[in-house]
């Protein structure tokens, strides 16, 4: 079974954070859809947080501590990005855009991308639109259509017992399913063994 790679970015502030719940529920339908759909799936959550004084050191001093190399590795590594921020003065948080910042932008292109925001009204939604997309657009990923945005409201259930996120959580999983369902385009290519002379030779006499 081929597997797909995906990393969730969550650059939530608080413990527990709103964006963490998000970017958690956007990585379980991911993954449900992608084993319906015949992939294996390994997923890794990266909560920003716990990387903010090396990013900031990145950038001061030019190289990236070891955790976060592995985490930077990751991100270039894996087929998606679930990418999760909160919304701050209308925009994605510092912390977010710094991290993208320390990736070689090169590394982003093609790779297939789900965007999530969180805030506290609904009148931040448009930072999906307005802020993630063009950033995400502008590294030349391919961006699942639905972004998904969750306020206050969406936290709870339903008269039914559902999720008021449910059904946008599954559709914009689902698009991002669509997308690592072809051929990945930021896949690196299998590097080519060469053989010694010796056995090649010997393979070209045992076929006589």
């Amino acid at each position: 079974m081929e597997t797909r790679r995906i990393t969730v970015l969550s650059a939530g502030l608080g413990v527990p954070s709103s964006s963490r719940l998000l970017a958690d529920q956007l990585a379980a339908s991911t993954e449900r859809q992608l084993r319906v759909a015949g992939f294996d799936a390994k997923i890794d959550v990266v909560e920003l947080r716990d990387l903010a004084v090396d990013i900031a050191n990145n950038f001061v001093t030019g190289y990236a501590a070891p955790r976060l190399a592995d985490v930077i590795a990751a991100v270039e590594d894996s087929d998606a990005i679930i990418a999760v921020s909160p919304v701050f003065s209308a925009s994605y948080s510092g912390l977010f855009k710094s991290f993208i910042d320390v990736l070689d932008p090169k590394s982003l292109d093609g790779k297939a991308v789900l965007l999530g925001a969180t805030g506290g009204t609904d009148r931040h939604q448009m930072v999906l639109d307005y802020a993630m997309r063009p950033l995400f657009s502008y590294l030349r990923t391919r961006i699942a259509a639905t972004g998904v945005f969750a306020g206050p409201q969406d936290w709870g259930n339903t008269d039914d017992g559902g999720s008021p996120l449910s059904s946008r959580v599954d559709r914009a999983a689902g698009e991002l399913v669509q997308l690592l369902s072809g051929p990945q385009p930021g896949r690196k290519s299998p590097v080519l063994e060469s053989l010694p002379f010796e056995q090649l030779l010997a393979g070209i006499s045992a076929g006589r």
